[in-house]
C-alpha cells in the first residue's frame, strides 16, 4: 500500500507540474516549427543520448571493479540501456538504478557489490554535477540577473556540493562506531570505495574526466534540440541552464522526471531573461529524446538473455 501511494503521488506531481508548465505551450505553434533539419537535430541527440549512455558505462566499470564486481563491456552497455527504459517506466528519475543494481546481483557480483557500484556511481555523478555548477557560477551570475533566481541557484549548488563532498569526508573518517550500525556501516564502505577511486592516481582522473563529460553531453543533448526548432538560444546559454535543471530532475519525485524537468526549465529560461516558453519546448523535446532512446532500451530488455532468464535463475542471498 505504501508503494502504490507513493507512486500515485509521484504521478499526480508530474501531471500537475506538467500542466502548470504546458499552460505557457502552444503545442500547434510549436509542430509547426518541425521540418527535415528537425527530424535530423532529433536523430543526432539521439545519438549523442547514446555516446552519453556509453561514457556513463565506461565510467560505471572503473567503479564497479573497484566495488568488487567487474563488468564486461557489452554487459554493462546493455545494462545501462536497458535502464535507460525502465528510467521511464518505473516511478522516479532514478528507476532504472534499481534495475541495474537487480542485473549486476543477479549475473554474480552480489548485493553488497552490485548495490555499492549504482551507490558510489551516482554519488561521484552528483560530485561532478556540483561541481560543474559551481566552475560556471561566475557566468550564471552574469546570465541570470533575477536576484531570486541567483539566490536559487547558489543555495541548489551550495546542498549538491555539501552532500556530495560531505560524503567523501565521510568516508575519511576512522571512527569505529561507523561500522557497527548497519546504515552507517553501508554508507561508510561506499564513501571509503569513493574515496579510493577518486583519488586514485591511475583511476581517478579516469572517473572525473568521464563524469564530466557525461554532463556536458546533456547540454549537447539539449543543443540540438534547441536547433531542431530553431530557438533563440545560444549554446553559453543552454550551458549554464541545463546543469542546475539536471540536478533538480534527479530528485525522485516524480515519473522519469516529467514535469520537474519542464517546471523547472520554464522557471530557469525566465531567470535568464528568455521565453519560458521556450524552455518548456526544450524541456519537452529533450524527454521525448529520454523517452525514445527508452523505448529502445525496452526493446533491448524483451529480447535480452536476462529478461528470458527471468524467474528461473538463482538471485542469489543479499550479503
Amino acid at each position: 500500500m505504501r508503494r502504490i501511494l507513493l507512486s500515485a503521488a509521484k504521478i499526480l506531481i508530474s501531471a500537475a507540474l506538467l500542466y502548470l508548465a504546458l499552460r505557457k505551450v502552444d503545442l500547434t505553434e510549436l509542430l509547426s516549427r518541425f521540418n527535415a533539419s528537425s527530424l535530423l537535430w532529433i536523430a543526432a541527440a539521439i545519438a549523442v543520448t547514446f555516446l552519453q549512455i556509453f561514457v556513463g558505462v565506461l565510467r560505471w566499470r572503473e567503479i564497479s571493479a573497484e566495488c568488487g564486481a567487474p563488468l564486461e563491456l557489452g554487459r554493462a552497455m546493455r545494462y545501462n540501456v536497458i535502464g535507460a527504459f525502465f528510467n521511464q517506466t518505473l516511478p522516479s528519475a532514478i528507476g532504472g538504478d534499481a534495475v541495474r543494481l537487480w542485473l549486476v546481483a543477479r549475473a554474480g557480483a552480489g548485493w553488497r557489490a552490485a548495490t555499492y557500484s549504482i551507490f558510489v556511481d551516482r554519488a561521484i555523478g552528483l560530485v561532478a554535477l556540483a561541481i560543474l555548477i559551481v566552475a560556471s557560477l561566475p557566468w550564471s551570475y552574469s546570465l541570470i540577473t533575477d536576484p531570486h533566481g541567483r539566490s536559487a541557484l547558489l543555495l541548489l549548488d551550495l546542498a549538491a556540493l555539501a552532500g556530495g563532498l560531505g560524503f567523501l569526508v565521510f568516508g575519511a573518517l576512522k571512527w569505529r562506531w561507523l561500522k557497527t550500525w548497519w546504515a552507517t556501516h553501508h554508507i561508510h564502505a561506499c564513501a571509503v570505495i569513493a574515496n579510493r577511486v577518486i583519488f586514485n592516481a591511475k583511476r581517478g582522473p579516469i572517473v572525473a574526466v568521464l563524469s564530466l563529460f557525461i554532463h556536458v553531453l546533456a547540454v549537447v543533448i539539449a543543443w540540438c534540440v534547441v536547433q531542431s526548432i530553431a530557438a533563440p538560444i545560444s549554446f553559453g546559454q543552454i550551458f549554464l541552464l541545463i546543469p542546475p535543471v539536471m540536478l533538480i530532475t534527479l530528485m525522485p519525485i516524480s515519473i522519469a522526471g516529467w514535469g520537474v524537468r519542464e517546471a523547472t526549465m520554464g522557471l530557469a529560461f525566465g531567470f535568464a531573461g528568455l521565453a519560458a516558453n521556450e524552455g518548456v519546448n526544450v524541456s519537452l523535446l529533450f524527454g521525448a529524446v529520454l523517452f525514445i532512446v527508452g523505448a529502445i532500451g525496452g526493446l533491448v530488455w524483451i529480447f535480452s538473455a536476462e529478461k528470458a532468464a527471468q524467474g528461473s535463475a538463482p538471485l542469489g542471498v543479499p550479503e
